[in-house]
């Protein structure tokens, strides 16, 4: 009898976008269930860090509902008898935004990191947008308390440090350089708004965006200095020709 083939573990670390920055532009959550492979996945919405905001939970089953796929949420105020079963039964889980502290001190309480990790390693894709972003790296540059961004320790799934919204608010750029180039941050990659770091393993191996323009970068400490490297990503849409 065959060995059933192992799925790769993935995470798709989105800056920004999605529905519910992007209602209208479906590209980045097409892309996100496309790579479960599956022709109906199951996909759950984990509004965690928005304290399961019912307005963010209705517009994604708005949005996934027009989508081919059965979508679900996980609350964790009002969680499953099963939550591991739950979780390792999704094809995929999808993050939301807001305050990644809070998110990852609820998760800890749950378990629920340790439990992601084992669907990440089950090949249950993993992603998100902001605090669905950072979540998944060493580090983050979050505004979790607020008026400032700092560096947040995260669970590191993927090495290195994250920062979402890297052209979306005017303060994220010069501040990861900064914590970067002061050594108190890891080296990491950027997102522009509209565009999604897809890892398979540990490595980054696709760079899309649902905006023209947008972008991904390489930040890293060099000699005492910030380098920038640009990434250009794989355009979703269709391109004028």
């Amino acid at each position: 009898m065959a060995k059933m083939k192992m799925k790769k573990p993935q995470i798709i670390a989105m800056g920004g976008g999605g529905f519910s920055m992007e209602p209208d532009n479906p590209l980045l959550d097409e892309y996100f269930l496309a790579q479960t492979g599956r022709r109906k996945p199951s996909v759950c919405f984990v509004p965690t860090a928005s304290g399961d905001s019912d307005t963010y939970i209705v517009k994604f089953y708005a949005a996934f509902g027009k989508l081919c796929c059965q979508p679900s949420h996980l609350s964790l105020f009002r969680p499953p008898k099963d939550l591991k079963g739950f979780v390792l039964s999704q094809d995929a889980i999808y993050v939301g935004g807001w305050n990644t502290k809070s998110l990852l001190a609820l998760w800890r309480e749950w378990k629920l990191d340790r439990i992601l990790r084992q669907a990440w390693r089950k090949g249950v894709v993993l992603g998100g947008i902001s605090a669905g972003s950072i979540c998944w790296f060493e580090e983050g540059l979050t505004d979790s308390i607020p008026g400032k961004l700092t560096v947040l320790p995260c669970l590191g799934l993927l090495q290195g440090s994250n920062c979402p919204h890297y052209d979306g608010e005017s303060k994220r750029r010069p501040e990861y350089q900064r914590y970067i180039r002061q050594g108190r941050m890891k080296s990491g990659v950027a997102a522009d708004d509209g565009v999604a770091l897809h890892f398979i393993g540990r490595k980054l191996s696709h760079v899309v965006s649902s905006r023209v323009g947008a972008s991904a970068y390489s930040v890293r400490h060099v000699n005492g200095t910030v380098k920038e490297i640009k990434i250009t990503p794989t355009y979703l849409g269709k391109t004028q020709g």
